[in-house]
C-alpha cells in the first residue's frame, strides 16, 4: 500500500521529467549522429536523413569558433565560480553578524535582481553601458579614463557584472539560510573561548557552510557554461560579441541561422560533457575530502 501510495506521488514528476528533460535530451543525442542530405535546386527536390556516426563532433572539434567558444566559456568559468562563491559568502556573513543596519532590507534588496529576467536585466545593462546612453562613461571621462564597456577588451567583465548582479542574491540566501541553521550555542560557546567576529566567522561559520557553498558552486559552474542571454541581448550593440562568442550562441546560430541541426545537437551534447565533467568532478572531488 505504502509503495503504490509512494508512486501515485512520484508518477507527475516521473513522466514530466522524462518527457521534458530526458526525451530532449535522447533527441539531441541522436540527431547529432544524423546528417540531412538535401537535392535538387535550392535543396527543393526534398531531403534524406541519414547515419553521420562522428561526423558532426569531428566537425564541432574543428570549427576554431567553437573551441575558442569553449576556451573562453571555461574561462569565464573559472573567474565567475569563486567570485561568486566568495561575494554571496561575504555578503551573508556581514547582514547575519549584524554589521550592517537594516540586514531585512539589504537582504530583500541584493535578492530583486533575480526577480528580474535576465533578458531585460541585459537590455537595461545595454543601455547603462553604450556610449551614447552610459551614465559611467562621463564620470570615467572626468578622471581621464576613456574606455567602452561593449569593447572587445571589457565586454567579457561586462557580461559577468550583469550575471553577479542577477545571481549573487539569490546564491547569498542559500548561505543565509545555512547560518540561520547553525546552533547558536556554538557561538556562545566561541565567545566565551575569546573568539571575536573574525574568529566566529572563519573556525565556526564557514566550516559549517559546506553544503551550501558546494550547492552554491555547483550551480555556478552549471550557469556559467550555459550562458547564453547576456551575449545573445548584448551582441546586436557590442563589437565585442560574435554569433560564437559561446558555445551555446555557436549552437543557437548554427541551428537557426545555418539550418544545421545536427551539428548544434552535437555541439550541445558536447558542452553536455563538459558540464556534467566539471560539476561531478567537484562533487567528487569534496566527497573525497570528507573522508
Amino acid at each position: 500500500m505504502r509503495k503504490r501510495t509512494a508512486a501515485v506521488f512520484l508518477a507527475p514528476f516521473v513522466l514530466l521529467f522524462a518527457g521534458f528533460f530526458v526525451t530532449p535530451i535522447l533527441y539531441a543525442l541522436a540527431q547529432s549522429f544524423t546528417v540531412v542530405e538535401r537535392s535538387g535546386l535550392l535543396g527543393l527536390r526534398g531531403q534524406s536523413t541519414r547515419f553521420a556516426g562522428l561526423a558532426n563532433y569531428g566537425k564541432a572539434l574543428s570549427d576554431p569558433g567553437f573551441v575558442d567558444s569553449l576556451g573562453r566559456i571555461l574561462l569565464y568559468a573559472a573567474i565567475m565560480v569563486p567570485l561568486m562563491v566568495v561575494g554571496s559568502t561575504v555578503l551573508a556573513l556581514i547582514l547575519e553578524a549584524g554589521m550592517a543596519r537594516w540586514p531585512r532590507f539589504f537582504r530583500t534588496s541584493f535578492f530583486l535582481p533575480y526577480g528580474i529576467p535576465g533578458v531585460i536585466a541585459s537590455i537595461m545593462w545595454g543601455f547603462l553601458y553604450a556610449p551614447g546612453t552610459s551614465p559611467f562613461t562621463p564620470v570615467l571621462s572626468a578622471f581621464g579614463i576613456e574606455i567602452d564597456l561593449l569593447g572587445p577588451g571589457t565586454v567579457f567583465w561586462s557580461v559577468m557584472n550583469i550575471v553577479v548582479w542577477l545571481f549573487v542574491g539569490y546564491n547569498m540566501l542559500v548561505v543565509v539560510a545555512q547560518l540561520q541553521s547553525i546552533p547558536r550555542t556554538l557561538y556562545e560557546a566561541a565567545r566565551i573561548d575569546g573568539a571575536g567576529r573574525w574568529g566566529i566567522a572563519w573556525r565556526v561559520q564557514i566550516p559549517l557552510l559546506r553544503p551550501a557553498l558546494v550547492l552554491i558552486t555547483v550551480f555556478t559552474i552549471i550557469g556559467s557554461l550555459q550562458l547564453f542571454n547576456e551575449p545573445l541581448v548584448l551582441l546586436p550593440v557590442s563589437g565585442g560579441l560574435s554569433t560564437t562568442y559561446t558555445p551555446t550562441l555557436t549552437a543557437y546560430h548554427d541551428a537557426f541561422n545555418g539550418n544545421d541541426m545536427a551539428l548544434a545537437a552535437a555541439e550541445s551534447i558536447i558542452l553536455a560533457l563538459v558540464t556534467a565533467v566539471l560539476s561531478f568532478g567537484f562533487l567528487r572531488f569534496v566527497g573525497r575530502g570528507r573522508r
